[in-house]
């Protein structure tokens, strides 16, 4: 494996930590701070994939999986750790599938599709896993977190294009 595995799986591991802690911390009835950085783990896994191709993506994604799971274990709440484990990795292999799918449309495509289609998974299994029962507003904050997975979508569209070209740029130079 080369480095640019070995940074997409820390970036990975480091984003899934730190969003199962901050969707502990509510910003009101409708968000959780993790609404704000788990979106970026779709912009690692898409770019993985679409630089490193589908095979080295789904290891980021289970490499990556298997570390923020144990460090989650540690500095999170058990139940939040299993519900995002398992929200994690069957939303992130999907992404994988569908981006490889996409893989010849135009450049956006591939990216906003299995974002979208990815995030529809891992919110639904996330929210219902960790806090159906506990009395939190969880449906709210399932809605406003796939809201923000939206716009984040398209915003990561930016940095996703910028890493791309500059990625082709240095594949060209080689």
């Amino acid at each position: 494996m080369n480095s640019a595995f070995y940074m997409l799986v820390a970036a990975m591991a480091i984003i899934v930590t730190a969003s199962n802690i901050l969707v502990e911390q509510p910003i009101n009835d409708w968000l959780t701070w993790g609404a704000l950085t788990y979106p970026v783990a779709f912009l690692i896994t898409d770019l993985a994939n679409r630089t490193q191709g589908a095979a080295v993506a789904r290891k980021v994604v289970i490499v990556g999986f298997v570390a923020a799971v144990v460090m989650s274990l540690l500095l999170a709440n058990p139940r939040i750790a299993l519900a995002s484990g398992t929200a994690f990795l069957v939303a992130q292999l999907f992404d994988v599938y569908v981006f490889d799918r996409l893989r010849n449309q135009s450049w956006w495509m591939p990216p906003l599709v299995s974002s979208t289609l990815g995030s529809i998974v891992d919110t639904a299994l996330f929210f219902s896993i960790a806090f159906v029962a506990t009395g939190l507003p969880w449906v709210t904050w399932a809605i406003g977190d796939f809201g923000v997975k939206m716009a984040l979508a398209l915003i990561m569209l930016i940095p996703f294009r910028v890493a791309f070209v500059r990625w082709q740029n240095t594949q060209q130079a080689i």
